[in-house]
């Protein structure tokens, strides 16, 4: 399997970021760390191992970035309008510098699927949802899209803007929402067994489908924790049944 490791030093969090891409060619697939992990995280659980065949087909080309959530959410050393700053501040990284990125590293009009587990799961949903003109749709795994679910009782504007089940079902946004009502690729997965909360998948469901946001709810059983082995096998799954 062809894989690169890249990196640079990133204007929005004044730190080097590094990515590393697997493939060749097929449309993009941005993965997210679960917590506070790093871009290899993917890699030693073996995610990019179960996804391989899919790699070296040609049908998908992925990246993976690093987390900054020990430096926010989950540090409970800062104050929590810092930790909602430095938040902000990896959005606009993933915007202005890993879209633009994988555009050079793939073609222009290659489509960008975001898609992670966990913390990883509201991350890729909201980055998603906040600019679809950018994404091209989501993959979310075993996610609790309120980010209040992190923020110890903290709330400000930047939490509410960064959790989906907040913003969303006030959205009425006349360039953003018709880009949402016509998406192709909104994946909703969620377990059943330890440490799963389908529920919260549940709830997220029905704001879109008030929204009229097309979506896929996929709630697996009660054998499918909170842990790796359900999303290795949910992620390849999709991307041979989806895409």
């Amino acid at each position: 399997m062809h894989r690169e490791i890249h990196g640079w030093h990133s204007q929005a969090l004044n730190k080097h970021m590094d990515i590393v891409m697997y493939g060749h060619y097929g449309f993009s697939l941005l993965l997210l760390p679960t917590a506070a992990a790093d871009y290899l995280e993917y890699e030693r659980f073996h995610m990019i191992d179960a996804i391989s065949k899919y790699i070296n087909a040609g049908k998908v080309k992925v990246f993976s970035i690093n987390s900054i959530n020990s430096e926010s959410w989950l540090n409970n050393h800062m104050h929590p309008r810092h930790k909602a700053i430095r938040h902000t501040q990896f959005n606009d990284y993933v915007y202005n510098e890993v879209v633009p990125f994988i555009r050079n590293k793939t073609s222009a009009d290659s489509p960008i699927i975001v898609a992670g587990a966990s913390l990883g799961a509201l991350h890729s949903a909201n980055l998603y949802f906040k600019r679809p003109d950018l994404l091209d749709g989501v993959i979310a795994m075993s996610g609790n899209y309120d980010l209040s679910t992190y923020t110890k009782g903290y709330h400000d504007e930047d939490v509410y803007f960064n959790s989906p089940v907040q913003y969303l079902p006030n959205l009425n946004d006349a360039y953003l929402l018709p880009r949402l009502q016509a998406a192709k690729h909104i994946h909703i997965l969620t377990g059943s067994g330890a440490w799963e909360t389908p529920e919260a998948s549940q709830r997220f469901s029905q704001i879109l489908h008030h929204k009229g946001i097309p979506h896929e709810l996929d709630i697996w059983g009660p054998d499918m924790p909170h842990d790796w082995p359900t999303w290795r096998a949910m992620l390849p799954y999709y991307l041979e049944t989806k895409f």
